[in-house]
């Protein structure tokens, strides 16, 4: 057993972290610019917290921040990150966007990345690296010990719905409205390793699967398990990788709190994990992917439908407590409303399109509403 790369490196639990993969835009015609190399270059030489890194495609770039127990300090440092990129992709005459998909590029025009990484899930995936051009927001959440990781990668399974409806926000892809909220979960769908992870309940148990998985040359590292969440052992944190990009890093913010306050319960609780979870799993995915928040969550524990909305709302007169103690009430209220007014993301960008009748237009009020801390997302 190869433990040098499976060895769970303990964390403060309920510690949180974010990636976001942000789309880069041509200034005229708002479709995707592939300049990402000449913008991280010019990040690199100026101070700014966190860390930027290259995507899989040069259209793309990934904003990591620093590890934070504090919603506000994480939304704080993400405002401080939009800031120094929105202004230096404007000296390269780029804009920058959330979404997690461009409405109309086209995936055979992008060029992957040249880096060893990529260009080896490029020669192994083949076209579906190009079609990996979506942005997707990924949130650690601090765990003391693996066993628990794993716990909450499967307590977690039956809200991951939330999380797709609530950051929704890629209703158009290849320049046609998908009838999606969430199109982007279909392209990660393509990739074998993607879904869910094993039924492994012990650490123990999970270095056993890695184990054969790396002896039957399937994978060689954790990234290569595309799965909606999956622990991190590097890092000692798990990894909730279903949201699409949010328009604003603000609405990023609410969706890690969301999270830091949903682990916080389910580990304080402990509700006994079942496998029927994974009965209904793909269904509810689905589900909350075309419908947002119009969607119905099936409960095959309780054999109960559910509104989605209406579950999500029941959760946070639950995580009310949890907001108080870490401090993050602002976030749930955010989270709530945003139900209760029936807005999402994906909503605001067909708003848009409706307004000006052009994906070119409705991908430049993107821009300016990610680079403009004064926006109003719903205005």
């Amino acid at each position: 057993m190869n433990n040098e790369l499976l060895s769970f490196k303990k964390s403060d639990p309920f510690t949180m972290g974010v990636e976001l993969e942000l789309q880069l835009v041509d200034l005229q015609n708002y479709n995707l610019a592939m300049e990402s190399k000449d913008l991280i270059r010019r990040l690199s030489e100026i101070s700014h917290p966190g860390e930027i890194k290259p995507e899989i495609t040069l259209a793309m770039i990934e904003l990591n921040s620093s590890i934070h127990e504090s919603y506000h300090t994480l939304i704080a440092e993400l405002r401080a990150l939009r800031d120094i990129i929105a202004k230096q992709a404007a000296q390269t005459h780029i804009g920058v966007c959330g979404g997690g998909t461009h409405p109309f590029q086209q995936w055979m025009d992008q060029r992957i990345f040249p880096i060893e990484r990529f260009t080896n899930v490029s020669e192994q995936y083949g076209y579906l690296a190009k079609q990996f051009t979506v942005f997707g927001q990924h949130i650690h959440i601090g765990c003391s010990s693996g066993d628990d990781a794993l716990y909450l990668c499967h307590a977690m399974a039956q809200y991951l719905p939330h999380f797709i409806a609530l950051s929704a926000a890629s209703p158009f892809h290849q320049g046609v409205d998908t009838a999606f909220d969430c199109s982007r979960i279909t392209v990660i769908s393509a990739f074998p390793l993607s879904g869910t992870p094993p039924w492994c309940l012990t650490w123990a148990e999970f270095e056993a699967y890695f184990d054969t998985m790396l002896h039957l040359g399937i994978v060689k590292s954790m990234k290569d398990f595309y799965w909606d969440i999956r622990p991190k052992p590097e890092f000692g944190t798990i990894e909730l990788r279903i949201c699409d990009t949010p328009l604003t890093v603000d609405k990023a913010s609410d969706l890690a709190a969301y999270t830091q306050m949903l682990a916080c319960f389910l580990l304080d609780t402990r509700p006994l994990l079942s496998r029927k979870v994974y009965l209904t799993y793909l269904f509810n995915r689905y589900n909350a992917a075309r419908y947002g928040l119009d969607g119905i969550l099936v409960n095959p524990i309780h054999s109960t439908r559910v509104p989605l909305k209406e579950d999500i709302l029941n959760t946070c007169i639950q995580l009310e407590p949890y907001a108080q103690k870490l401090n993050c009430e602002i976030a749930l209220e955010k989270i709530r409303l945003s139900v209760q007014n029936h807005e999402n993301d994906a909503s605001w960008i067909r708003k848009y399109y409706k307004k000006f009748q052009s994906l070119n237009d409705t991908v430049r009020s993107q821009a300016e509403l990610w680079s403009n801390p004064y926006s109003s997302i719903y205005s």
